[in-house]
């Protein structure tokens, strides 16, 4: 992305405060150097790579499987030239798995946001049940279940998600700081898909954020569920508000200006998860400008404008999405059409399997 680890300023001076679509990087981009406009960046990959496994395990991801995926996918990234490779917790998870560390001790230090980046497709193969109905509003109805059956209790089900993200992350990031993160974005995704506007996803993510806290080692750093949701508060609506003379434009780009000063770009997860959530709340009913904001914003904004287009993408749909921007990145020939339909098929069968 041409945008990655510039500065909120220097982005503001090439593109404006809000990138108009995908952009070709400047020559002499730190990482992105050459890359042409539309171009996947490490975080599609691996996510990419984390769906087939998923797909090929009918949902169980063996740890080692994953470290081995993980380090031929850079080495691939290598060869091609490409500066976009492992993140610093997924890196020293990795090498001392393939150094013999056990799974469970591999990722102890991770608690960077390599796990939330790639986490989506878990949040499209398991599906929650919404705490207002308590069933998955994606479920078709049951026509053998008596009408006033019982049906399971909504933090059950929350609590399988969050075994999902823990068994797909715990290898790179089994710090409850990233399991918080990643349980966020997965269970915003999930309820995207069955039906969730983006406050209720968000809300459902706060949710998963705390129960995932208390998973993985301990390690100092502020609450990922509690920053989610004073992020929100931060700006949800500013972009809207105000008098008749104050533009969508200048309360966007207020709204970034906080995002950017307040809550942090960094690859740290409790800065980045929590702006990936802040933008959806600035920017709730428009899934581009949303991605385009998270990307206009600097710092790790290639990670941030994945997190973002993923929850906006499962809330809104497909067809919210400009025609030529999902032709740009049909062309890069990952097939996400396909990939997504599996996951879904994942999705279905684990509901059958709950009955």
């Amino acid at each position: 992305m041409p945008t990655q680890m510039l500065s909120r300023a220097e982005i503001v001076r090439r593109w404006g405060p809000l990138l108009p679509g995908f952009e070709p990087a400047p020559p002499g981009h730190p990482i992105a150097g050459g890359m042409p406009a539309g171009a996947v960046t490490d975080d599609t990959e691996q996510a990419v790579l984390l769906a087939r496994l998923l797909v090929k395990g009918r949902g169980i991801i063996e740890p080692f499987e994953l470290a081995a995926a993980l380090t031929e996918w850079e080495r691939a990234m290598a060869e091609r030239g490409s500066l976009d490779l492992l993140g610093p917790s997924t890196k020293r998870a990795v090498a001392a798995i393939l150094a013999g560390v056990p799974p469970e001790e591999a990722g102890a230090a991770g608690t960077t946001n390599g796990a939330a980046m790639r986490i989506a497709p878990v949040g499209i193969a398991a599906g929650v049940i919404d705490p207002g109905t308590r069933r998955d509003p994606a479920a078709p109805p049951d026509p053998a279940a008596p009408s006033d059956a019982a049906a399971p209790p909504a933090n059950a089900s929350l609590s399988a998600l969050v075994d999902h993200v823990v068994q797909a992350s715990s290898v790179t990031h089994n710090t409850g700081i990233a399991l918080a993160g990643a349980a966020a974005v997965a269970a915003a995704v999930s309820a995207g898909v069955s039906g969730a506007t983006v406050a209720e996803a968000t809300a459902l993510g706060i949710q998963a954020a705390r129960l995932a806290a208390g998973r993985g080692h301990w390690v100092a750093g502020a609450d990922v569920a509690a920053r989610i949701e004073w992020a929100a508060g931060l700006v949800a609506g500013r972009a809207q508000a105000g008098s008749q003379a104050r533009s969508q434009a200048a309360g966007e780009a207020e709204a970034a200006g906080l995002i950017y000063t307040l809550v942090g770009t960094s690859l740290a997860t409790q800065e980045s998860v929590p702006t990936a959530f802040a933008v959806l709340a600035a920017v709730p009913a428009d899934p581009w400008r949303a991605c385009r904001m998270a990307a206009s914003l600097g710092g790790d904004c290639d990670t941030i404008a994945a997190m973002t287009g993923a929850i906006a993408g499962a809330c809104h749909g497909a067809s919210a999405f400009p025609p030529e921007a999902i032709a740009a990145i049909d062309a890069q020939g990952l097939g996400l059409a396909a990939l997504a339909g599996e996951l879904l098929a994942l999705r279905d069968r684990h509901r059958n399997e709950a009955r």
